[in-house]
This record gives structure tokens, C-alpha cells and sequence, in this order.
């Protein structure tokens, strides 16, 4: 495998994985469902959820606005690492929402990923998210209603 190759493995997967938090912020889900190969595997042991192949994940995220009121999600760059065709890798998560139940949750995590190239780019294959350090309490800021602002 070339340098260039490799390069253009590692933006591509970087590319994925803020498209994946970008679709998240945006609640688009059928975005995030389409990230995934068709039998991807999302996992989040801490919320519980599991959801198995696009359209399981298609159908979580119709449900997340009626238990999140919002979410903030960052994405930090990791680690890759390539092996032909697939690789594995972690991304750092900051994080900061609130539930319609009122539940707070300020956390650092890291999603454990694996990925396969298709012919539509690279995709996972599975992310694991892994929540290191959670505050429950009380957030003492408020949502503002998201903007119309595209670009």
C-alpha cells in the first residue's frame, strides 16, 4: 500500500467519523443508519442500546427526541489503525445533554470502532461507545431552539 494510500485511508475514516457526529447533532438518523455497513453493529452498553444493521438504527433515532431534549457531542481524532481493507480504531467524546425526564449528563467517552472499506467509502462495521467519566448533576445552563442556519 502506497503513503498516499494510507493518507487518504486515514482522512476518509476521519471524515466518517465527524460525519457520524454531525448527523448525530443534526438528528439524522437516517444519515448515521447509512455510516454503517449493512450489518453494522452500534453498540452503547451505558445508555443501554444496541442496535443491529441500518434500519435498527434508523429506528432508534426516530425515538431519541422523545427522551432527549438535547444533546452536545465533540468528537477528539484518535488512533487508526489500517490493515487492507478494514482497521480499527478510537475516537474521544465530549459530551453534554439532557433527558425529558430531566436527567443530566456531562461524560468523556471514547467510541471503539472497527471499519471495512466499501465501495461507498469507509464504514463502520462496529462502534462500541464507552462512557470514562460521567457528572449527573444538574446542568445550570438552558437549550437554545436550533437555528435554520444551512450551509
Amino acid at each position: 500500500m502506497s503513503d498516499f494510500q494510507v493518507i487518504a485511508d486515514r482522512i476518509e475514516i476521519e471524515a466518517l467519523r465527524g460525519e457520524f457526529t454531525d448527523a448525530v447533532m443534526m438528528r439524522d438518523y437516517d444519515r448515521v443508519a447509512s455510516l454503517f455497513t449493512p450489518d453494522g453493529v452500534w453498540r452503547m452498553p451505558d445508555i443501554p442500546a444496541e442496535m443491529s444493521g441500518r434500519e435498527q438504527i434508523r429506528a432508534w433515532g426516530r425515538r431519541v427526541p422523545e427522551f432527549v431534549e438535547f444533546l452536545v457531542q465533540n468528537t477528539h481524532p484518535g488512533m487508526i489503525r489500517l490493515d487492507g481493507d478494514t482497521a480499527s480504531g478510537r475516537a474521544y467524546m465530549s459530551e453534554v445533554g439532557r433527558g425529558r425526564d430531566g436527567r443530566c449528563a456531562l461524560n468523556y467517552a471514547i467510541y471503539h470502532d472497527l471499519y471495512q472499506r466499501t465501495p461507498d467509502g469507509w464504514k463502520f462495521t462496529e462502534r462500541v461507545y464507552e462512557i470514562r467519566y460521567l457528572d449527573d448533576s444538574p446542568l445550570t445552563g438552558s437549550a437554545l431552539p436550533q437555528g435554520e442556519v444551512t450551509r
